[in-house]
């Protein structure tokens, strides 16, 4: 009986083309379903057929993929229940010949094929042979929708838009001082030289803050983030941070820092600390109003420890983040909307999602909410 029916299912009909010697619908056999396994209990469409092509098994996830009836499958020719083509149109079945090609021949690998209507599906296949060069007693066919191969291609493509969206101005902008100074350095005063200089220095440091948050998510995919915990001090780490911002081009009053201490001694990899200061006061700068506040103060530690942390709160002014997408502010990926802009236009994930990584491999919190009071704030 399946479990979590209230009456047994009903037995599938047996192929009336099964081969001689083998018993009613899917044989058992290590390349086959145990009598204890149901077919519609796998994630993936499976279709059986027998030693004569015709179908002896399709489970539910076969018939959701290829739109197809069970009862319509069960009997027929492997080639009619799936009626595959490659990308340039031609049959699969034909090309790949199961039954009376090479004998040395076990499966076909996974491939993109299409079924009728240009629908595209992952297909796999497995010939079950007595022994190696025998007669194909059994084709196992495994077939998978592209959804999460689709996914997994937009997501690259998000990559590859956003690494270029990020690179594309600070690159702009060491470009367009250096040639400057390459073709007019001696119009420039010192002190205009000084100040093209600083702002190459200031995006070039951009650059490399973002090519390390590139490799920080590959270690952190891969699980190899490590830390190098030494004291910091936050708070000289926050006013470097506000001075290389004025030194771009940001005026020093648009910045409001407020310390309330005296404040607990802090271990933790400097490094990270400043990838996590740069991002919440970037996004701040460039993405909302008014003036940027910025917050610290001891707080207490997250978990059930009884240690005091340090809590740096970075407040704006700006419309803030919409309430439906906050869930997904620290994502990979994330675009979102900023200022009345276009979706994709605003607050990039993959710093704070690099950000939020950062933290709790130390042990801490990232979290951003939007108030009526101060519209938009990110907590570290």
């Amino acid at each position: 009986m399946a479990v979590g029916m209230s009456s047994p299912r009903p037995a599938r009909t047996a192929a009336p083309h099964a081969a001689d010697g083998e018993p009613d619908g899917l044989p058992a056999g290590p390349d086959g379903l145990g009598a204890g396994l149901d077919p519609d209990d796998l994630p993936d469409g499976l279709v059986v057929a027998d030693a004569s092509g015709h179908v002896v098994c399709f489970n539910a996830a076969a018939a959701r993929i290829t739109a197809t009836d069970r009862a319509d499958a069960i009997g027929r020719p492997l080639e009619t229940v799936l009626p595959l083509e490659d990308l340039k149109g031609k049959r699969w079945w034909p090309l790949t010949d199961p039954y009376n090609g090479l004998a040395t021949r076990n499966g076909q690998p996974e491939r993109n094929l299409l079924l009728p209507g240009g629908r595209e599906v992952l297909v796999s296949a497995r010939y079950v042979r007595e022994h190696p060069t025998g007669p194909v007693l059994r084709v196992v066919v495994c077939l998978r929708g592209t959804e999460a191969r689709r996914r997994t291609e937009r997501s690259h493509a998000e990559l590859i838009a956003t690494v270029a969206h990020e690179l594309r101005s600070p690159l702009t902008s060491v470009k367009g001082f250096t040639a400057t100074l390459l073709a007019k350095w001696e119009r420039f005063t010192d002190d205009q030289k000084r100040l093209m200089l600083e702002t190459v220095d200031a995006d070039a440091g951009r650059v490399t803050r973002l090519i390390a948050e590139l490799l920080d998510i590959s270690r952190i995919d891969s699980g190899r983030l490590e830390l190098r915990r030494q004291p910091v001090d936050i708070a000289a780490a926050v006013a470097r941070h506000i001075q290389a911002l004025i030194t771009a081009g940001q005026a020093a009053d648009r910045f409001l820092v407020r310390t309330r201490g005296p404040l607990p001694d802090l271990w933790a990899d400097p490094d990270k600390v400043d990838q996590v200061l740069g991002n919440l006061l970037e996004n701040a700068v460039r993405h909302g109003e008014g003036t940027v506040t910025i917050d610290i103060a001891p707080a207490p530690a997250p978990g059930a420890c009884d240690e005091t942390g340090t809590a740096v709160t970075v407040s704006d002014e700006g419309p803030g983040i919409p309430e439906e997408s906050m869930s997904r502010v620290f994502t990979r990926f994330w675009r979102g909307r900023s200022n009345g802009l276009e979706p994709g236009h605003g607050v990039r994930g993959f710093p704070r999602f690099s950000a939020v990584s950062a933290n709790r491999k130390h042990g801490k919190r990232c979290r951003h909410r939007t108030s009526r009071t101060t519209q938009s704030r990110s907590r570290h």
